[in-house]
């Protein structure tokens, strides 16, 4: 499998016309001008995520893709596209609409020494392969101490009006697992670097790509490879009176509301998770000791959501150095709804966090 188009061809047992040659060349030239064009170029969140995947196939050749219509078709949002020109069928394999034969595939893939990173078309979906990934990819290091090297990853989230079936924010199921680790990147620097830090890493990697900010988000790159560690939250604003612990999506939501406090006086300090298993609790104390007042913002729905967790840690370990009660902002407790208007009512807004930081800054 690792071999790719080599060992297609060679099975084949033909030879290649001088056309062909040539056609292959000049893809293989074009490929290679593109990637260096693009990591000069604004780069998308989008973009960003294909760019890691691909380095790492070229980087390792027991790295492959596995999904539905990843291959000629490109996934459903185009994040595989190209992929199997370059690396061909048996490193992008298109896979039957069942998410649970995609992740035990990919975890006896694993098992031989393989490196899936299986796509699914919506993380809604996610919750077919539940048994999988908690009771067999999860426990398998724990059980006998083999390393279980899956990437599972897609899109989440809403803001698109895709409705109760496409648009919602399943992390947190996952982030109650032992053995799993669980992604949500929120900048395109982030999600190249942390998909070629899932790919690395030995341990089952769940990464939730929000697709809200697949096209919107756009930043340069560096040239060079580099990774993004996981597990480190980063600080995206610093201020002084009260500090939004949020990830993905909503990190945009808080510096909006940023911007709107600064011209009363009021700093915001944006703290990114990136990563919601583990936490970063160091990043999450000092941000707490430096501004006394802590929101913790998700858009995941608010019972059962991260923000309890990141709460219950701030109380344990860093309750002295609060000066008001922690606020949690989160979608209402509801299937996400389909109608626009609905949809943005349900959502976290802009004008909830500035009036909550107005509150707990006059507390």
């Amino acid at each position: 499998m690792g071999k790719g188009l080599q060992q297609t061809e060679s099975l084949q047992g033909r030879h290649l016309t001088g056309i062909e040659l040539h056609r292959k060349f000049a893809n293989l030239v074009n490929c290679a001008i593109s990637l260096e064009f693009l990591s000069m170029a604004a780069v998308t969140y989008l973009e960003a995520i294909r760019q890691g995947i691909w380095e790492e196939m070229e980087r390792d050749p027991a790295v492959f893709c596995i999904g539905e219509d990843i291959g000629i078709y490109g996934g459903a949002f185009k994040v595989t596209e190209g992929l199997i020109d370059r690396f061909g069928p048996e490193r992008v394999v298109d896979t039957p609409i069942s998410e649970m034969a995609i992740v035990n595939a990919s975890f006896g893939a694993a098992l031989t020494g393989m490196r899936p990173v299986a796509e699914f078309q919506f993380m809604d979906f996610i919750s077919c392969a539940f048994n999988q990934i908690n009771n067999m990819l999860a426990k398998a290091h724990f059980r006998w101490g083999a390393p279980v090297p899956v990437v599972l990853r897609g899109p989440s989230g809403g803001g698109v009006h895709g409705g109760p079936f496409h648009s919602q924010n399943p992390e947190t199921y996952f982030a109650h697992t032992p053995g799993l680790k669980v992604i949500c990147p929120a900048s395109a620097y982030d999600a190249k670097g942390l998909i070629k830090s899932a790919i690395r890493d030995n341990n089952p990697v769940l990464f939730f790509e929000h697709k809200f900010l697949y096209r919107r988000i756009k930043e340069e790159l560096p040239t060079g490879d580099y990774t993004v560690p996981i597990g480190k939250a980063r600080t995206v604003r610093e201020g002084r009176d009260v500090s939004v612990i949020t990830y993905a999506a909503m990190v945009y939501v808080a510096l909006e509301a940023a911007e709107i406090l600064a011209k009363e006086g009021i700093e915001l300090e944006v703290v990114d998770l990136r990563t919601v298993l583990p936490l970063d609790r160091e990043a999450i104390r000092q941000t707490v000791e430096k501004t006394n007042r802590v929101i913790v913002l998700h858009e995941d729905t608010k019972t059962g959501g991260i923000a309890g967790e990141v709460a219950a840690i701030i109380n344990e370990e860093c309750f002295d150095s609060l000066d008001a009660p922690i606020v949690r902002i989160a979608s209402a407790d509801s299937p996400v709804p389909f109608s626009p208007p609905l949809e943005e009512a349900f959502l976290p807004k802009v004008a909830d966090v500035v009036r909550e930081a107005r509150r707990l800054r006059r507390y």
